[in-house]
């Protein structure tokens, strides 16, 4: 059974570190569709106001996604909730890192919450939210295979 000692109010979710290449916003534009030249044509992107290419905000939000579906497993899957905004644009050639911290235990429902981000090497924000999800207490396997 889950309790409030597997995810205690201040813990953080284990993520990773990405690099944002031109071949992986290609990668991203094919296959979500969105092929805006401002993510995959660095010619274009020069023309306008960012100076280079930027990555597509959905990118971004996949990376949370993962690192929220690692740590929850199948509850995040079933049961999560996420709500983000978007602050900054990310910068092809930058490392960015999704970020979560646990803010509250709900006993009663046995729902945790999050606070979620992703930033830049930098230190930028480029999105912040909150996430919550409703855990079972049977916990068979928490496994996901990103």
């Amino acid at each position: 059974m889950t309790t409030e000692n597997d995810w205690p109010v201040g813990a953080e979710l284990p993520g990773k570190t990405y690099l944002l290449t031109l071949a992986t916003l290609r990668a991203y534009a094919a296959a979500s569709g969105d092929t805006n030249p401002v993510h995959t044509d660095p010619d274009f992107a020069a023309s306008t106001p960012f100076g280079r290419p930027i990555a597509h905000g959905m990118l971004l939000l996949a990376h949370v996604m993962e690192m929220l579906a690692v740590a929850f497993g199948r509850d995040w899957i079933t049961a999560g909730r996420l709500r983000v905004s978007f602050r900054k644009q990310a910068y092809v050639d930058r490392r960015v890192s999704p970020w979560g911290k646990v803010t509250k235990w709900d006993a009663s429902t046995g729902t945790v919450h999050v606070a979620v981000g992703c930033r830049d090497e930098a230190g930028r924000e480029l999105l912040t939210g909150s996430a919550a999800v409703s855990l079972r207490a049977d916990q068979g396997s928490r496994e996901v295979h990103p």
